[in-house]
């Protein structure tokens, strides 16, 4: 089991709705430790992540719409797996789809969870180096409102000290990478 699960044992499904991007469901479970109660939770395929450096050092970052927290968001290129997709085509894809970037050069940096008190989901990261533009890149999908763009990693630390909107998947994403953007 990936990342330490331990298996509760399902004794009731109370509620269950299949979503666009995940699944909702409430569970009766017990737990490991033996309690029993209700809980909520969000199944989600998983996500996957670039962190895409140019040739001169500098990322590639999003500012991006989202209309959950209705407002934009300084974020590293990223999307949910396809059924069975591996993290690795799909982030290859995104990156493309996103920024209109192909990288030649690929590196896992891990892989955590982003919000284990509610959800399941499992985000991939990638350092994306030796990039190329596209001459024409993927259409973007009808509801990606987003701008390219470019930052040193001294900006982006002080766009996180700032208080700049910046999703925790990209911090936590800057934080595996930093060792390799030096």
């Amino acid at each position: 089991m990936p990342l330490g699960r331990e298996l509760p044992q399902l004794l009731r499904q109370r509620l269950f709705y299949k979503g666009r991007k995940f699944n909702f469901e409430v569970n009766r479970l017990r737990l490991p430790n033996k309690a029993e109660g209700e809980w909520e939770c969000i199944r989600h395929p998983g996500g996957a992540l670039a962190v895409p450096v140019t040739a001169d050092g500098k990322l590639i970052l999003l500012r991006q719409y989202r209309f959950a927290i209705q407002g934009r968001i300084i974020e590293f290129p990223a999307g949910t797996l396809e059924l069975n997709e591996d993290p690795l085509e799909a982030v290859q894809r995104e990156l493309q789809e996103e920024t209109g970037y192909r990288a030649q050069k690929w590196d896992k940096l891990g892989e955590f969870f982003l919000a284990p008190g509610y959800s399941d989901e499992i985000l991939y990261a990638f350092l994306a180096r030796d990039l190329e533009k596209l001459e024409t890149p993927p259409e973007k999908e009808e509801d990606e409102d987003i701008e390219v763009l470019y930052y040193t990693p001294e900006e982006l630390e002080k766009a996180f000290i700032d208080g700049e909107p910046v999703d925790a998947k990209t911090i936590s994403s800057f934080l595996l990478a930093r060792p390799f953007l030096i």
